[in-house]
């Protein structure tokens, strides 16, 4: 199972620079009630990035100020990235500093990451939440292009606060919007009750959706979700001191009790990594393995990543060892 912004919404540490896109807002455009979709534009004029649906960025919005969005543009076109935000006044500023955004304002960006990439398959059931839309969107044209079936269950507070409702209802049956003032909350026993054989489900948006979601498929090796904060039990298991050998930076730390890789790296040897989160719901700070075996906390990698033993979260993630060596 995956996770981000529909990426969290995680304050950084000190704000690495490495991979920082220059971008340049062209547009800010409000599409419902408290959510703004913003388009962003190479600073130097050419295209950006390509990007697979799933995808997100983070976006450097003042110092110690980092959040993660996902991209729900148009893949095809690498010349502007959109986000869509929704304004959370009691969070923690990211989405009222995104708000502010206006034409000609410059928001340095890193990315784009996917830890939620549509995988084939015959037919796919989405699910959205709220602004949890936002990494779907794009996986409806995709999963169209590539002949296969799909259905939308959208869910929201109601149908204004409901992102790009009106240009998913175009789509007819096969997009049902249940705003819950009006049909009641989306019903996860019902949904997947309906799903194909064979389907795979996309799911996004608040706990408590994708919580649910996850309980009655668990097993079935078909949900595939982004989750905006770390799932319950994620930061579980033994808390025991170890190693971490930074095999490129010729550093190695002891890492105690409480504290995490990253901070361990950062404080006691001077290694910095890219970071945001800080929950192991983002991927920013993902670091390859050459020796030793992770114990991985986060909600990134799948199980397949997993078990490899070739890359970790070291935000959060710890070793099953006395000793880590890290390619870094």
């Amino acid at each position: 199972m995956t996770v981000h912004q529909a990426a969290p919404q995680g304050t950084a540490g000190p704000i690495g620079t490495a991979g920082t896109i220059g971008t340049v807002v062209r547009e800010v455009v409000p599409v419902a009630d408290g959510v703004v979709a913003v388009e962003l534009v190479a600073d130097d004029g050419g295209p950006l990035p390509r990007w697979e649906p799933g995808a997100h960025v983070d976006l450097l919005l003042g110092p110690d100020l980092v959040r993660q969005y996902s991209l729900c543009g148009d893949p095809d076109r690498p010349r502007s990235w959109w986000i869509a935000v929704l304004l959370r006044p009691d969070g923690g500023g990211g989405s009222r500093r995104v708000h502010a955004l206006r034409p000609g304002d410059r928001v340095p960006v890193r990315g784009p990451r996917n830890a939620f990439r549509l995988h084939p398959a015959p037919h796919y059931v989405f699910v959205a939440g709220g602004i949890g839309i936002t990494p779907i969107r794009p996986m409806l044209d995709a999963a169209g292009r590539a002949g296969a079936g799909w259905t939308l269950h959208y869910g929201g507070r109601s149908r204004s606060t409901m992102a790009f409702a009106d240009e998913l209802a175009r789509h007819g049956p096969r997009v049902r919007l249940q705003p819950q003032d009006e049909h009641g909350p989306l019903d996860p026993d019902a949904i997947l009750a309906a799903a194909p054989s064979g389907a795979l489900v996309y799911c996004c948006g608040p706990a408590g959706l994708i919580d649910a979601m996850t309980e009655r498929s668990a097993g079935s090796g078909t949900l595939h979700v982004e989750r905006f904060t770390a799932a319950p039990g994620a930061g579980d298991g033994a808390d025991t001191a170890f190693d971490v050998e930074c095999r490129a930076s010729g550093v190695t730390v002891r890492v105690p009790p409480g504290v995490s890789i990253l901070d361990a790296l950062e404080e006691a040897g001077g290694v910095i990594v890219n970071s945001s989160c800080r929950e192991g719901v983002c991927g920013t700070c993902e670091t390859g393995v050459l020796a030793g075996e992770p114990d991985h906390r986060d909600t990134v990698l799948d199980d397949a990543e997993r078990a490899s033993g070739e890359m970790m979260m070291v935000c959060v993630s710890r070793s099953r060892g006395p000793r880590l060596v890290l390619d870094i």
